[in-house]
């Protein structure tokens, strides 16, 4: 219930204990895990799979801590195996819906890309979110600054979000609100904890041609 008596919708607010860190946090910050018919753990990144699942913070070091420690086995309450690329497989299907989620973005018209373009959104404040290539020179990527009250993204190779666009690379892109942008947001956050990224713009890199 809400103030006043009213009833307060918390379907967004769902939260989960992790079985490395023992802290209860929203979902979005969390990955979803499942057993096969195998005892194999899968991840589910999505969180649609069908069974029982069990949570991990999405930090390298909260998924490392889970295999080495056998935390999966305890949580499911049954012998669980898990992969030796566990961590890296969950990396990677998180990175595939990061760029699937962008690539929708644009198809949509709430994603653009290119210098000129993601600072003329800025300057009449269309975007939401700024995202720069990780790899991208910190000289270009100095130029154009998060919206006000906005967010930054800056978790992607210049490879990687090419993908999302169509093109080979990307150094500067920018979402509008609404849309696919939250989901976009929260994907990339949990990808940054994989990554050990920290989410500040710098480092040396490409240029975009």
């Amino acid at each position: 219930m809400g103030r006043a008596g009213t009833k307060t919708d918390r379907t967004e607010e769902a939260e989960r204990k992790c079985i490395a860190t023992g802290e209860v946090q929203p979902k979005s910050g969390l990955i979803r895990f499942v057993l096969g018919p195998d005892a194999q753990v899968y991840p589910d990144v999505m969180g649609k799979l069908p069974g029982r699942g069990v949570y991990v913070s999405s930090t390298r070091d909260a998924l490392e801590t889970a295999v080495k420690k056998k935390l999966f086995s305890r949580g499911f309450k049954t012998q669980a195996t898990v992969g030796e690329d566990l961590v890296v497989e969950v990396e990677r299907q998180i990175l595939r819906r990061l760029v699937d989620l962008i690539s929708l973005s644009r198809k949509s018209g709430h994603a653009i890309a290119g210098y000129e373009k993601v600072k003329d959104w800025l300057y009449k404040e269309d975007a939401w979110v700024l995202i720069q290539a990780l790899d991208g020179s910190a000289r270009g990527k100095s130029k154009l600054s998060t919206p006000y009250k906005g967010k930054f993204i800056g978790c992607l190779t210049a490879d990687e979000l090419g993908m999302a666009f169509g093109r080979e690379t990307v150094i500067h892109a920018a979402l509008a609100s609404g849309g696919l942008s939250k989901r976009v947001v929260d994907e990339a956050q949990r990808l940054q904890g994989l990554r050990d990224v920290i989410d500040v713009k710098g480092g040396k890199g490409r240029t975009e041609g």
